[in-house]
């Protein structure tokens, strides 16, 4: 079993989406493993996006994060990380699958709803700052 990270971000939350997000979740199969609500600190949320760092969207995204309240779920299953990313649907609109999360409930591109890790490293480096940090 893999384990991986999902954020409900602050759109999810001023669109009343959080319960749909969270079923389609769980009628994939994934196990919830762990949940965390929280507003974002912007030192916390600038530590969880430092990738992003100097990019000409970063303080656009941060200034987001920090809007509202976040969700973040622990998710466990069978090639989890693939299949959550697969769900979600990709980042670009234009890429994104109509069946997918992003695809058939966002609007944009930084208010696209959700995160979810990328690979192993970058599950267990999100999972140290949302949890630990």
């Amino acid at each position: 079993m893999e384990k991986t990270l999902l954020i409900l971000k602050p759109d999810a939350f001023k669109r009343n989406l959080v319960g749909e997000i969270i079923k389609r979740i769980e009628m994939k199969g994934f196990k919830i493993v762990n949940m965390k609500f929280e507003f974002l600190s912007r030192e916390k949320a600038e530590k969880f996006y430092e990738v992003h760092k100097g990019k000409n969207f970063f303080d656009d995204l941060i200034n987001f994060m920090i809007s509202g309240p976040i969700l973040t779920i622990e998710l466990e299953g069978e090639n989890a990380i693939f299949l959550l990313r697969k769900l979600i649907g990709a980042t670009k609109p234009e890429e994104r699958e109509m069946g997918s999360i992003r695809g058939y409930l966002t609007i944009g591109l930084t208010e696209d709803l959700v995160h979810a890790s990328d690979s192993k490293e970058n599950y267990e480096f999100e999972r140290n700052v949302i949890f630990e940090g």
